[in-house]
C-alpha cells in the first residue's frame, strides 16, 4: 500500500491514479484520520513524560491523584489511537499505486499500447480445427466428464495431451531454474494476509475460493505470486542478498466471478490450472526494477521463441492494469481459433505497494532500512498455452506436432 506520508506529498498524483485507474478512495478523510491520530500520539506523548516527572517527585495525594488522572486519560487517548488507526489503514488499503510516467492513460483496454509482435501465425491450407476439437477427436481432453466431476469449467487431461502439459511445465521450470533463478514448489493453501499483502485484497474477493472448515484463515491461491511474495513477509533483507529470484510452481484457484459469458466452453478461462510464476523481490530503486522487468519479459518471450509461437506484447494502460501495478506488460500468444492474440503472461512492477503490506524490507550498507520493491511476470500458464501448441501445431490429416523443445520431455514428437 502507500504511505500515508507519500498520500500528503503527492496527493494530485493519489488523485490522478485513483481516476485513471477507474477506483474510489477518500484521500481529504485519511489525511484528516492521520492528522488526528498525530494529535493523540503527541497528546500520549506530553501525558508520559508528565507520568515520568511525577514518578521522580515524592509521593503524595496530590501526585497520586494526578498519577490516576493520566492514567485514564491515557487508556481514552490509546482507545481512540487504535480506533482511528484501524480506521486510516481500511480506507488507505483502498488507495491504488501511482503508475510510472510511461505509463499510458486510458479507460480500458483500448488503449493499451502494442510494442511488438514475433513470430508470423501459421497458414493453413485447410480448415483448422479448434483446440476442443482437435482434443476429444484425439482422446487428449475430456471436458464432458469433468464438468461431470468438477462442475463448469471442469475438465481432463488425458493420454499425449496430459503428459504434453507436465513436460510444458517442466521444461520452462528447468529453464529458468538454469538461469539461477530459486526453484521453488508454493503452498496452494494460504492465509488470508497473504492476499492482502499481494493486493488481491481488498479488490478481488469474490475472485477467491476461501475454504471451510475448522479453520477459518485459510484460501486457495490463485497464483504463486501471493505465496512467494509473502515468503519474507516481516522480515528484515541484506541488500547484499538482493535481488531474490525466484521460479515458482503452484496450482491456481480462480472463482472467474464475472467472466460468465466470456470463453465459457475449452481451456482458456479455468477454475483451476497450473503455472510456474517469476516473482523477484529487489532493492527500492526504480530503475533496477525496470531492468529487472526487462529481463522477466525477456525470459518469457524466450519461451514462447522457443515454442515457435507468435506473439505480441502490450504496454497496459492505467485502466488496464491492477491497482498494484506501477507498470504492466501483457504478452499474447496466437491462437487460431480466436483469429487473434490470447493473453499467456503478465508482467508487472509492484514497487514497494506489496511489501510495505508485508513488511518486507532490507538493510543498506549505512544502516538504514527501506522496503523492498517486488516484480512477477508469469512464465506459462497450462493448459491455456496447450491451447496456442495444439492449434498451431495441427496438421491437416488431424495431427499435432510438438515443438522440438519439448519433445525430449514428452517422448513423442506427435499426437495422432
Amino acid at each position: 500500500m502507500l504511505s500515508v506520508d507519500f498520500i500528503r506529498e503527492n496527493k494530485e498524483k493519489v488523485l490522478s491514479a485513483l481516476k485513471n485507474k477507474n477506483r474510489v478512495a477518500d484521500l481529504d478523510k485519511i489525511l484528516s484520520l492521520d492528522e488526528k491520530r498525530r494529535g493523540l500520539i503527541q497528546e500520549a506523548q506530553v501525558l508520559r513524560e508528565e507520568r515520568n516527572k511525577i514518578a521522580k517527585q515524592p509521593f503524595t495525594d496530590e501526585t497520586k491523584t494526578r498519577g490516576k488522572e493520566i492514567k485514564e486519560k491515557l487508556k481514552s487517548i490509546e482507545a481512540d489511537i487504535s480506533v482511528t488507526e484501524t480506521e486510516l489503514d481500511r480506507l488507505v488499503a483502498f488507495v491504488p499505486n501511482v503508475p510510472l510516467d510511461e505509463v499510458p492513460v486510458g479507460k480500458d483496454e483500448t488503449a493499451n499500447v502494442e510494442i511488438r509482435k514475433n513470430g508470423t501465425p501459421p497458414e493453413f491450407d485447410f480448415t483448422p480445427k479448434n483446440h476442443i476439437d482437435l482434443g476429444l477427436k484425439l482422446d487428449i481432453l475430456d471436458l464432458e466428464r469433468g464438468t461431470k466431476v468438477s462442475g463448469f469449467r471442469g475438465y481432463f487431461l488425458k493420454n499425449q495431451g496430459a503428459i504434453l502439459h507436465m513436460a510444458l511445465l517442466m521444461y520452462v521450470f528447468k529453464k529458468l531454474t538454469a538461469k539461477g533463478y530459486i526453484p521453488l514448489i508454493a503452498p496452494a493453501i494460504v492465509k488470508r494476509f497473504t492476499l492482502f499483502g499481494s493486493g488481491h485484497l481488498p479488490w478481488g474477493e469474490k475472485e477467491l475460493y476461501k475454504l471451510n472448515g475448522d479453520d477459518d484463515d485459510a484460501y486457495l491461491s490463485a497464483t504463486a505470486e501471493i505465496p512467494v511474495t509473502a515468503y519474507f513477509s516481516n522480515e528484515i533483507l541484506r541488500e547484499s542478498d538482493l535481488p531474490k529470484k525466484f521460479v515458482a510452481f503452484s496450482p491456481c484457484f480462480r472463482s472467474e466471478a464475472g467472466s460468465y459469458g466470456k470463453d465459457l466452453k475449452g481451456l482458456y478461462r479455468l477454475h483451476e490450472f497450473w503455472k510456474i510464476e517469476q516473482v523477484v523481490i529487489g532493492k527500492s530503486d526504480v530503475d533496477e526494477a525496470r531492468t529487472i522487468h526487462e529481463e522477466l519479459q525477456q525470459n518469457a518471450e524466450e519461451i514462447l521463441n522457443e515454442l515457435g509461437l507468435a506473439y505480441r506484447v502490450l504496454l497496459m494502460c492505467t485502466g488496464d492494469m491492477g491497482e498494484p501495478q506501477l507498470k504492466k506488460y501483457d504478452t499474447e500468444t496466437w491462437m487460431p481459433s480466436r483469429n487473434g492474440y490470447g493473453e499467456t503472461m503478465s508482467n508487472s512492477i509492484m514497487g514497494d505497494y506489496q511489501t510495505r503490506r508485508l513488511k518486507i524490507k532490507y538493510r543498506k550498507k549505512d544502516g538504514t532500512t527501506a522496503h523492498c520493491f517486488s516484480l512477477n511476470n508469469t512464465a506459462v500458464a497450462s493448459p491455456r498455452m496447450l491451447i496456442a501448441i495444439l492449434e498451431n501445431y495441427q496438421q491437416k490429416d488431424g495431427s499435432v506436432l510438438i515443438p522440438k523443445a519439448l519433445q525430449d520431455l514428452t517422448g513423442f514428437s506427435k499426437i495422432g
